[in-house]
């Protein structure tokens, strides 16, 4: 299992290529929540989205093969695996499926990994990766089943600890669950860790109700990054031991919260990164009166044109 110490470790790596992103408490009125949120702006990091850590975290963490390394992702794992591999050196395939937002199609390009575009889903993008790295010896940076990865997402609950003060309560976005796996390994039991799924995508929620992890479909705005058909065993033991629960938000509700975080806080969110908000707007998590909560706001690669429909809704 992950430790805190192995956090620690993952920071002090990944330190000189990642941004430590702020932590804002916003008063209520900000979104228009129950109570005001301690907001980390994980938006801001590099590629646009928490991915990095991981990223930097697995390349730097071991010497790579002469192949290089690839990766299968919506879209936002794609992107950091390619600006890692891209600055430290390392050669990189990317495998998307064909959900994937153009925009975020457009940032792998723009690294110069080799793209790879095909299925109709992450799964299938997932096989295909598998497959390569099977026939080259390139090493497949999972996009969350794997301890490299979780240890680097974790370090956003490391700074968000620090910075944010006090907390009863974080709210996190969960798709395949490399994210909440890392943030719950890092604050325990000590604070209550909450994670949100589209009612569409739910690889989470239907493990911690089955008592192990299980096939969902997958149906949802916020697809192109939480869409994991199955969060698979790591996450799972991870989740079982410190995730409290996990709530559902609809699409509706997702769309609400991108539109809040622009006319709050003028930040362009991609439908992945408001989910946690939706939780708090939408009443799928209803916190007690001066209850401490922290709100993960971790995606920014959206389509500007589709954000500018839902804004204008």
């Amino acid at each position: 299992m992950l430790t805190p110490d192995d956090i620690r470790a993952a920071h002090a790596r990944i330190a000189g290529h990642i941004r430590r992103t702020p932590t804002l408490v916003l008063p209520a009125e900000t979104f228009g929540t129950p109570v005001p949120v301690a907001m980390k702006l994980e938006f801001l990091q590099v590629t646009g989205t928490f991915k990095a850590r991981g990223a930097f975290n697995t390349l730097l963490g071991g010497t790579m093969p002469a192949a290089g390394v690839c990766a299968a992702s919506g879209g936002n794992h794609g992107i950091a695996v390619a600006h890692a591999a891209a600055t430290l050196g390392i050669p990189a395939r990317i495998f998307v499926p064909e959900i994937s937002s153009p925009a975020k199609i457009a940032r792998i390009r723009e690294t110069g990994a080799d793209l790879v575009v095909g299925g109709a889903r992450y799964a299938e993008a997932l096989a295909a990766c598998e497959a390569f790295a099977a026939e080259t010896g390139a090493h497949s940076v999972h996009a969350y089943d794997a301890w490299p990865t979780m240890a680097g997402q974790g370090t956003v609950g490391l700074e968000w600890e620090a910075d944010a003060g006090p907390l009863d309560t974080v709210l996190v976005a969960v798709g395949g669950g490399g994210l909440i796996g890392g943030i719950a390994t890092w604050f325990g039991r000590r604070v209550k860790v909450v994670g949100v799924e589209p009612e569409g995508s739910r690889a989470l929620h239907a493990a911690l109700a089955a008592g192990g992890p299980v096939d969902v479909d997958v149906a949802s705005v916020a697809a192109d990054s939480l869409g994991a058909r199955n969060v698979f065993s790591r996450v799972y033991d991870t989740a079982a031991a410190h995730v409290d629960h996990v709530v559902l938000v609809s699409d509706d509700a997702i769309r609400e919260a991108q539109k809040r975080l622009w006319l709050g806080l003028r930040a362009a969110s991609e439908p992945g990164g408001a989910a946690a908000l939706a939780a708090l707007t939408s009443g799928a998590y209803r916190p007690a009166p001066g209850e401490r909560v922290g709100v993960l706001a971790c995606g920014a690669n959206v389509d500007l044109a589709a954000l500018a429909t839902t804004v204008a809704s």
